[in-house]
């Protein structure tokens, strides 16, 4: 048996990077391209392919402009044979998710979705013969965290229940009646893989509960963004392939003796060759988007006084990142709250000068909302403690970040700037007890009786990232507009933008 599994594409259908406009070896018409595929091979995916790209963004916002689902066309191409959803896939609300589901060539296999329109055509579990005669028992699920992250209105018409119990009892029903099980989940690994450690109490992460106590053949992973080529656990084997289409995993499983002989390799996806360009051919149906697309990316909105270069992170996590700063303007300004908070990128930002629409989506790739939280004193140093376990000191006493932010995959985007502070984090105080000194930019302390607003991202308002103490606070209220427009709006009413300054960071060493 051959599988050829995908997850976290996050929309990238064409081999290009859109907030540079410059050619990158990945996509799922490459993919197409590369992979072969007979009766003995399935093709799988594990959702979050909706979102990511600004060809699904300006797709999502025309769709009925159009015939055809631009992610569904690729995993079409593909030959993809089942796939579930992501949690980033409830991004859009129903409508959206039909309209992918409907372009599909695949089957929809998901055991904790509950679809009460019936619309969706899910599978709780499928069994598929091969061309040799092995059954393959199929179910799968996406993180329950959905519950945690997603807006009410994009739920009302979806039920996300315990994916544990949900595809156990997918596994006691068809395990009897297959040859080999396979559980496609969207959800990580809870434990490092090296050391056994827990990284998480939380549930947003189970794959090695589900490896270990249900007894699946094949745990084929996502969500995290891992690069995982295979590991096995209380025999059962799990793989998880990187985000954005870049690569993907190939599972090969022979009986030997009775057994299942499972090895696996993670196969980086090539540049565009002929049969890249076949495909593209048969898809050119497709180029009027993309030309719309790359117009819409090269609108002016406005501009800067000065530039800013990409910002290096441990120099901004210390300093100050001056693109985070007009974040958290922007989210100030548009809720009115006391204060604000966004995070660190993963990847090195700035901007140019003159600014269009390509390089806020290049800086804020994510349909985020903003919330605002009814918090204490307490909260805030409380959270602020957090952002401080991004520092270590290493053998020479400088700074460095911390492998709590970069092992086991890198979470930059879990430490968080402020606006409207004045804070001090000293690192050579133990951890809990770093933040030493809060109070607002006019000077006065915030007093520990009194309540304030503090505005973030949906994402952080849910308390992920080691942030239960926002989590935990009241909201106040939820606002609909994503931060890509909110930012695209500021641009065009503030430009030429000057030099923002709505905080004041102190790290000691």
């Amino acid at each position: 048996m051959h599988i050829i599994f995908t997850s976290d594409t996050h929309g990238h259908v064409y081999p290009i990077n859109y907030a540079t406009n410059c050619p990158e070896n990945a996509g799922l018409f490459c993919i197409a391209a590369q992979i072969s595929k007979d009766g003995n091979t399935l093709v799988l995916d594990g959702g979050d392919s909706l979102q990511g790209t600004p060809l699904l963004s300006y797709y999502l916002e025309h769709k009925d402009e159009y015939d055809f689902n631009p992610a569904a066309e690729g995993f079409n191409a593909m030959g993809l044979d089942y796939y579930t959803l992501g949690n980033h896939d409830f991004n859009f609300g129903y409508d959206a998710i039909l309209d992918f589901v409907t372009a599909m060539n695949a089957t929809l296999i998901s055991a904790n979705v509950e679809d009460k329109r019936n619309a969706l055509g899910i599978k709780k579990h499928v069994i598929h013969t091969l061309e040799d005669g092995t059954k393959v028992g199929i179910t799968g699920a996406v993180t329950g965290y959905v519950n945690v992250w997603e807006h009410k209105d994009h739920l009302t018409e979806l039920v996300v229940s315990d994916p544990i119990e949900a595809i156990k009892k997918e596994l006691e029903i068809m395990k009897d009646k297959c040859d080999i099980t396979v559980c496609i989940y969207h959800g990580g690994f809870e434990e490092d893989l090296s050391s056994g450690k827990l990284l998480s109490d939380t549930t947003e992460n189970q794959a090695c509960k589900i490896m270990r106590e249900l007894g699946f053949d094949i745990v084929l992973t996502g969500h995290q963004h891992m690069a995982v080529e295979g590991i096995s656990i209380e025999g059962s084997y799990g793989v998880q392939p990187p985000a954005k289409a870049m690569k993907y995993c190939e599972v090969f499983a022979d009986k030997k003796d009775g057994a299942w002989d499972i090895t696996s390799r993670l196969v980086p996806v090539k540049e565009p060759d002929a049969k890249y360009a076949e495909i593209a051919k048969a898809h050119d149906f497709m180029d009027d988007i993309n030309s719309k697309i790359q117009k819409w990316l090269d609108e002016p909105i406005g501009c800067l006084e000065k530039a800013i270069d990409p910002e290096p992170k441990l120099e901004v996590a210390i300093k100050g990142s001056k693109v985070a700063a007009i974040f958290n303007q922007v989210q100030l300004e548009y809720t009115g709250a006391d204060f604000s908070c966004t995070s660190l990128s993963n990847d090195p930002l700035g901007l140019k000068k003159d600014i269009t629409v390509r390089d806020v989506l290049g800086i804020y790739q994510f349909s985020n909302t903003v919330e605002v939280k009814e918090v204490t004193k307490a909260v805030i140093k409380q959270a602020l403690e957090r952002c401080a376990e991004y520092f270590e000191i290493d053998e020479d006493g400088k700074l460095k970040i911390s492998n709590i932010f970069l092992q086991p995959k890198i979470e930059h985007y879990n430490y968080d700037f402020y606006a409207g502070l004045e804070y001090v984090l000293d690192i050579t105080k133990p951890l809990g007890e770093r933040v030493t000194l809060l109070r607002k930019l006019d000077g006065t302390e915030l007093e520990d009786d009194k309540t304030y607003t503090l505005v973030t991202s949906n994402y952080r308002a849910t308390g992920t990232g080691g942030y239960a103490c926002i989590g935990n606070s009241k909201t106040v209220k939820s606002f609909p507009d994503e931060m890509p427009d909110l930012l695209i709006d500021y641009l065009r009413r503030n430009s030429p933008v000057k030099e923002i300054v709505n905080s004041k960071l102190t790290v000691k060493a």
